[in-house]
C-alpha cells in the first residue's frame, strides 16, 4: 500500500512542478493563502487514494473538512496537506512539500512526504524505520551545540509570536545557528535526515505533522509538546522534534 501512496505524492508533486502563475486566495489569519493548485492536489489525492484504500475517511487543509472528527479514531483516515509551505509556491521561494499521513485508529500508521524540487520522497510506516528515497534515515547524534536548529513561526496566530521570538533568542546561543523553511513538514523530515537537531513550533495543525512527525519518530527523534507529551493527533499542537543527539528539552522551552 506504500507504494502507492508513494506514487500518489510524486504524482502531486508533477501538478506542483507544472503549475504556472496560481489563482491566490486568503483564508482565515494573517498571511494565510490557498491557491488553485492546492485544491487541485487536494482532489486529486483524495480521488487517487479513495481507490486505494475506499473506506478510509479524510482529513484535509482545503476542502473544508478540517475538524477532527470521533469517527476518525477508527479505522483509517488519510491526512493530507497538498501544499505545506504554500506561501513558498505563490512566490517560488522552495521548498514546498505534499504531505500525506494514514491514521490508523487515531494513532500514526504511514507518512509520505515529497518535495518535488529535490525530487525528494520521505517515507515511514510505524515501527519499520524511515527512509528517504529508498535509503534508511537517521537523526544527527550531534549535540545541539553542534547542530543547526530550525523554528517556525505559526504566523497565522499573532497570539504566538512574542512566545515564538523569545524562544528563538534564547535557543539561538544553544545552537549553530536558526533557521526558517516555511514548511513544518519540510523541517520535520530535515531533523530526521540529519541535517539539524532540533525543530519547534507554538502550533501545528493535523495535517502539518500527522506524515513528517511519523518520519521524524521513525528516524530517532523525540517528537513531543513542548512538555514532553506526545502529540494527539487529534488536531493543533505545539510541537518540538529533538535528534537522538539532543537529550534534554532546553530549558527556554519551560
Amino acid at each position: 500500500m506504500i507504494d502507492k501512496i508513494i506514487q500518489c505524492a510524486k504524482d502531486a508533486g508533477q501538478i506542483m512542478l507544472d503549475a504556472k502563475r496560481p489563482k491566490v486566495m486568503e483564508k482565515e489569519g494573517h498571511a494565510n493563502f490557498c491557491t488553485e493548485t492546492d485544491e487541485k492536489i487536494q482532489a486529486f489525492l483524495i480521488g487517487r487514494l479513495q481507490e486505494i484504500l475506499p473506506e478510509a475517511s479524510f482529513l484535509g487543509e482545503e476542502d473544508g473538512q478540517d475538524v477532527f472528527e470521533e469517527k476518525m479514531n477508527k479505522g483509517y483516515c488519510f491526512v493530507i496537506d497538498p501544499i505545506d509551505g504554500t506561501s513558498n509556491f505563490i512566490f517560488a521561494y522552495r521548498p514546498s512539500v505534499v504531505s500525506i499521513g494514514l491514521l490508523k485508529d487515531g494513532k500514526p500508521y504511514i507518512g509520505v512526504v515529497y518535495n518535488p524540487y529535490d525530487d525528494m520522497l520521505f517515507q515511514a510506516t510505524k515501527g519499520e524505520g524511515a527512509y528517504m528515497n529508498g535509503e534508511k534515515i537517521l537523526s544527527s547524534d550531534a549535540p545541539l551545540a553542534e547542530s543547526l536548529a530550525v523554528f517556525g513561526t505559526a504566523p497565522y496566530h499573532a497570539e504566538f509570536r512574542e512566545r515564538t521570538f523569545e524562544i528563538a533568542k534564547k535557543l539561538l546561543p544553544l545552537c549553530v545557528d536558526l533557521r526558517r523553511s516555511g514548511t513544518s513538514a519540510w523541517d520535520l523530515c530535515c531533523v530526521a535526515l540529519g541535517r539539524c537537531s532540533l525543530y519547534f513550533e507554538m502550533r501545528l495543525q493535523l495535517w502539518d505533522y500527522a506524515a513528517a512527525a511519523l518520519i521524524a519518530m521513525e528516524a530517532g527523534c523525540s517528537v513531543t509538546d513542548f512538555e514532553g507529551n506526545p502529540l494527539s493527533y487529534k488536531g493543533a499542537s505545539p510541537a518540538l522534534c529533538m535528534a537522538r543527539g539532543v537529550r534534554e528539552i532546553p530549558e527556554c522551552f519551560r
